[in-house]
């Protein structure tokens, strides 16, 4: 999943950026959420140091404060050098200052003409969205869900276990952040995971890595985020 960051000082532009970003996110059922619109770039930076996943960041450049968007863009490098940048303003001359400042920006949107500025926000999304998986699926394996015609990537490092649904024919994804409900059965997962997972109860599916402690006389898992789940004493021994 990807996070979306908007700093922007005009109240009016700020929830023009915010609205067309949430109605891209819907409609092309993207894998992000809106973390964070503000128009102070001190605020919006003490939610970047606490986020665990890349972002992809809309950013006036001229914020009224004594830390500018470029400035800004500087620290945010600092916490997520991976991250994608968007400058939107309304000093087309002032582009050359990404390069100034080495932001390794991904688009400079300019506020002039507001239908066109939609147009590239929508884009800047969809190009992000398409340059994340690609980066991830390199570096990463990744377990892939679709979920009416949306496609969500879990890196299968974040993933703890899945568990049996008590709906039909349905499983939980249970990841360090997030749960997932969606259609399989363990007996599919069993065959198409590998390695990295065990079987440990018929319910449960385990990612081995993840697994921080196992209580043997009450039978229990603890994972590395504080979940835990059941294992049956026949499987015990093969875990």
């Amino acid at each position: 999943m990807l996070n979306i960051f908007v700093c922007e000082d005009n109240t009016a532009q700020r929830q023009i950026i915010v609205q067309t970003i949430q109605n891209t996110v819907l409609i092309e059922e993207l894998d992000m959420q809106l973390v964070s619109d503000a128009e102070d770039p001190y605020m919006l930076l003490e939610k970047v140091k606490t986020s665990q996943n890349t972002g992809i960041y809309f950013l006036d450049i001229d914020l009224n404060s004594n830390m500018n968007g470029m400035k800004l863009a500087q620290q945010i490098r600092l916490f997520d050098p991976r991250g994608f940048i968007i400058f939107i303003t309304a000093h087309s001359e002032l582009s050359y200052m990404t390069f100034q400042y080495r932001v390794e920006a991904m688009d400079f949107i300019l506020k002039d003409n507001p239908a066109e500025a939609k147009v590239k926000i929508r884009e800047c999304l969809l190009k992000a969205m398409e340059r994340h998986t690609l980066e991830t699926n390199k570096t990463h394996k990744v377990y892939t869900i679709e979920i009416g015609g949306r496609k969500i990537g879990v890196d299968y490092d974040d993933i703890l276990f899945f568990e049996t649904s008590s709906n039909v024919h349905k499983v939980i994804l249970h990841a360090k952040e997030r749960q997932i409900e969606f259609s399989s059965t363990m007996k599919e997962l069993t065959s198409t995971l590998g390695d990295y997972f065990v079987r440990c109860h018929r319910s449960f599916l385990v990612n081995k890595n993840n697994i921080k402690e196992v209580d043997v006389k009450n039978r229990i898992l603890y994972f590395t985020n504080g979940e835990t789940c059941m294992m049956s004493t026949r499987m015990m021994k093969g875990l």
